[in-house]
C-alpha cells in the first residue's frame, strides 16, 4: 500500500490562475498526451476546447467527433497503437461510452477519460454533483472489469492526478478515470503547471505497431475456446487484486486524536475540510478522512483509522453511495452515519458541522 497522505507534490514553480478543467488538459499534454477524442457536454467543454489549440502545438492529434460512442472507439483504436490517449465527458456522454470502456478493459488498453459530473439522473442539469460514483468504481458497463478511479480535490490535482493516471494507465493496461465534478471544473485556483515527476516510459510490447520483423500480436476481449474467457477474467482480477495493494492514495485532516471522523472526496471533502476546522475550534475532536483513489478505496487505511474513532459521517453529493462502502469495509459493529445532497444540491459547511455535533452525542 502507497501510504500517501496527498498527491500535492511539493514544487517550487511559479503558481498560475487556472480553471480546473484547463489545468486537468494541460496535465494531459504534459504527461504526453497524443491523441484526443471527444464530443462536446457541458460543463467539461473547456477541454475539449483547450486541447483543439493546444495539442496541435505538439504535434498531437484533435478530433471531434461525431458522437461519445464514436470517440471512445476512436480512443481504443488508438490505444491499441500503444499511444497515450484521452477523452472527457459528463454523466449522459460517459454512459454512451460504457461499452467501449468495458472493450478497453477487456482488451487490457491504457486511456484517460475525465468525466466532470453533472446532476442527474437522466439529462438533468449542469449543477455538480457525486452521482456517478457507482457508475465510476463498478466500471459501469458489463462484465467483470474496474477502471481505476482517481478524485481530485481541488485545481493542482486536477494536473496532478492526471498527469499520474497516464503513469498508472500504462503501468496496469487499463482505463483510468478521472472523476471531478462542475465546481472543480469550472472554478479558477493557483496551478503549479509543471510535471511533478519525469514521465514514466514503458516498453509496450504487445501495442499494434507493425508486423515488420517480429511475430503477430493480437489484443481482444473475446475467447470462444473453452474456459478461455474465465481464464481472461481471472488475469484481469489477478490484476486488480495488485491494484488493491499497490495504487491506493488517501489524506487525512486531524485524524491523530480524532474521536469522530468525516469521510469525504472532492468538492464535499473540501467543504467537510472547513466544517472540521470550525468543530475544532469549539473543541471537538474530529478529523477527515479523504480518498483520492476511489477505485481502489484504501480500505487499509479507513480501517485503521477508524478503529480508533467512536464513529464517521459520510458526506457526499449524492443519495448515499460511497457511504454503503464505508459501511461494508467497516462492518456493521462502527457507527457510519451520512449526510447528501441530490441533483445539484451542495452540502455547506454549517449543514455539515450541525451533523457532525448530531451524530457524535
Amino acid at each position: 500500500m502507497n501510504a500517501t497522505a496527498t498527491t500535492a507534490e511539493k514544487r517550487t514553480g511559479t503558481p498560475t490562475l487556472m480553471q480546473g478543467n484547463i489545468a486537468l488538459a494541460e496535465g494531459a499534454v504534459q504527461a504526453g498526451l497524443r491523441c484526443y477524442f471527444g464530443y462536446p457536454i457541458t460543463p467539461q467543454n473547456q477541454i475539449p476546447e483547450y486541447l483543439s489549440a493546444r495539442l496541435p502545438e505538439t504535434g498531437g492529434v484533435f478530433v471531434q467527433a461525431e458522437s461519445e460512442l464514436a470517440s471512445i472507439n476512436m480512443v481504443l483504436g488508438a490505444a491499441a497503437t500503444g499511444a497515450r490517449v484521452m477523452t472527457s465527458s459528463s454523466g449522459p456522454g460517459i454512459s454512451l461510452m460504457q461499452e467501449g470502456i468495458s472493450f478497453l478493459a477487456g482488451d487490457q488498453l491504457p486511456c484517460v477519460i475525465a468525466n466532470i459530473m453533472r446532476s442527474g439522473p437522466g439529462l438533468g442539469g449542469i449543477k455538480p454533483t457525486q452521482g456517478d460514483y457507482y457508475q465510476a468504481t463498478r466500471g459501469g458497463g458489463h462484465g467483470d472489469y474496474h477502471t481505476l478511479v482517481l478524485a481530485p480535490a481541488n485545481a493542482q490535482e486536477m494536473f496532478d492526478l492526471t498527469y499520474k493516471a497516464f503513469d498508472l494507465a500504462d503501468t496496469y493496461r487499463n482505463p483510468v478515470l478521472i472523476l471531478a465534478d462542475a465546481i472543480l471544473g469550472q472554478m479558477k485556483e493557483p496551478v503549479i503547471p509543471e510535471p511533478p515527476y519525469p514521465r514514466l516510459e514503458l516498453d509496450k510490447d504487445w501495442a499494434l505497431t507493425g508486423a515488420n520483423n517480429r511475430p503477430a500480436r493480437n489484443i481482444r476481449s473475446m475467447y470462444l475456446e473453452g474456459d478461455d474467457q474465465e481464464q481472461h477474467n481471472y488475469v484481469l482480477q489477478e490484476k486488480y487484486d495488485r491494484v488493491r495493494q499497490e495504487v491506493p492514495m488517501w489524506e487525512q485532516m486531524d485524524t491523530d486524536d480524532a474521536d469522530f471522523v468525516v469521510v469525504a472526496f472532492g468538492t464535499s471533502a473540501r467543504i467537510a475540510s472547513s466544517a472540521v476546522r470550525l468543530a475544532r475550534a469549539e473543541g471537538l475532536r474530529v478529523g477527515l478522512f479523504r480518498p483520492i483513489t476511489l477505485f481502489p478505496l484504501p480500505e487499509e487505511a479507513l480501517r485503521e483509522m477508524a478503529a480508533k474513532v467512536n464513529g464517521l459521517l459520510v458526506v457526499e453529493m449524492n443519495l448515499g453511495q460511497m457511504v454503503h462502502d464505508v459501511r461494508a469495509i467497516l462492518g456493521p459493529d462502527k457507527p457510519v452515519s451520512f449526510h447528501g445532497r441530490p441533483g445539484g444540491g451542495v452540502p455547506t459547511v454549517r449543514e455539515i458541522l450541525e451533523k457532525i455535533k448530531e451524530n457524535m452525542v
